[in-house]
Formats: structure tokens, C-alpha cells, sequence
């Protein structure tokens, strides 16, 4: 029951990301209370397909709503759709998962982050994002993880990035430069952070 109640609901978030993309945007753009919930269910659905870029959502959501209320609904979106992979890899999806998690080799090498100390592997996972988020999500849901330390785990590696480009958004009408700097400056100091964490292990290797 669980597991065909998580199943309907995920397809029901991913359908309709790719069937009505262009009339979810036009209401998260009106700014309305109607806007909010689909904004959620909008920043949910990314979690599954990137059908936009999860930064220029994010930026769009702080430039309407500002940066408080911009910023707890996408952190609501993202608990949403990260639960629901979560729970799909979880409660029974194993061929969807191995098939998953086979197209990631490296994975290997992380697994041990998180048998050492759950909490703070995916906290740093989150923050430095050498893996796909996608694969942390399932990674999580097979291993034993609880749910709770799972879910405040992902939001507080999370916090920085999506504070930044709502920040960044709500400076939009005002600085545009100032906000392509935000986003130039955050995705230089995130693709040396991954490269330097991608290179770590395979020096260990080596050795």
C-alpha cells in the first residue's frame, strides 16, 4: 500500500513537471497564493528532471516572493521530491534503483563516508556535490539511514546554495550584474571544490 500510495504520487509530480512546465511557470510568475503551492510542487518535480535549471527556478521563486518566503518554499520542494526518491529506493524499487546507481561507478567510493557517519557524509555530499543529488537520494534510501536524519540532513547541506541563488534572485530587478556575479562566483568555487574532491580519491587509489 505504501509503496503503490509513493509510486502514484511520484509519477503524478514528474507528469505533470513534463506535460505542463509552461503553465506551472506562468503561475509561479503571477506571484499569487495559488503560486506557492505550485511553486513547491515545481522545485519537487526538478528533483526528478532538471526540466529547467534548479538555480534559475530558485532565482525566479527569491525574485517574486523574496528571499524569506522564496527561500522556505524551495526548501519545501526539495524535502518533497528528495523524500519521494528517497522512499521509491526504499520501499521496493530495486531494479530502478540498481540500474540507477550501476550508471555511477565512483559511488563506491563514497559508500564508506556514509557507513562511518550518515549524518555528516550526506551534509557534506550535499554541500560539495561530487555526487548527483539523484544518487545520494537513492544511495540513502537503500542503506539505513533513518528518514528524519536523511531529510534535516539534505536541507542543511542544502541551505547555502539555495539561500544564495535567492538571494541572488530577489537582487535580480534591482542588480543584475551584482546577480550573474552571485551565480559566476558560486559555480566557480563549486567546480575547483568538486575537482579537488574528485581528484582526492583517485590519488588515494594511486597510492
Amino acid at each position: 500500500m505504501r509503496q503503490t500510495g509513493i509510486l502514484v504520487l511520484s509519477f503524478f509530480v514528474i507528469f505533470l513537471g513534463l506535460s505542463q512546465k509552461a503553465a506551472l511557470l506562468n503561475i509561479v510568475e503571477t506571484g499569487s497564493l495559488y503560486a506557492i503551492p505550485i511553486s513547491i510542487l515545481f522545485v519537487s518535480v526538478l528533483v526528478f528532471f532538471p526540466v529547467i535549471p534548479y538555480p534559475v527556478l530558485a532565482g525566479m521563486i527569491g525574485s517574486i516572493f523574496g528571499i524569506g518566503l522564496g527561500l522556505g518554499i524551495s526548501l519545501a520542494g526539495i524535502a518533497l521530491g528528495t523524500i519521494l526518491m528517497f522512499s521509491m529506493a526504499r520501499y521496493g524499487f530495486q531494479q530502478w534503483t540498481q540500474q540507477t546507481l550501476e550508471k555511477y561507478p565512483k559511488i563506491k567510493e563514497y559508500e564508506a563516508l556514509f557507513n562511518q557517519n550518515a549524518f555528516l557524509g550526506i551534509v557534506a555530499v550535499r554541500l560539495i556535490p561530487v555526487v548527483p543529488s539523484p544518487v545520494v537520494n537513492i544511495l540513502c534510501g537503500v542503506s539505513t539511514v533513518s528518514t528524519i536524519k536523511f531529510l534535516v540532513a539534505s536541507l542543511i547541506g542544502k541551505l547555502p546554495a539555495v539561500f544564495l541563488f535567492t538571494f541572488a534572485g530577489s537582487m535580480f530587478e534591482q542588480n543584475k550584474i551584482m546577480t550573474f556575479l552571485i551565480y559566476g562566483l558560486y559555480f566557480l568555487i563549486i567546480t575547483l571544490l568538486v575537482g579537488l574532491k574528485l581528484k582526492r580519491p583517485q590519488e588515494v587509489i594511486s597510492e
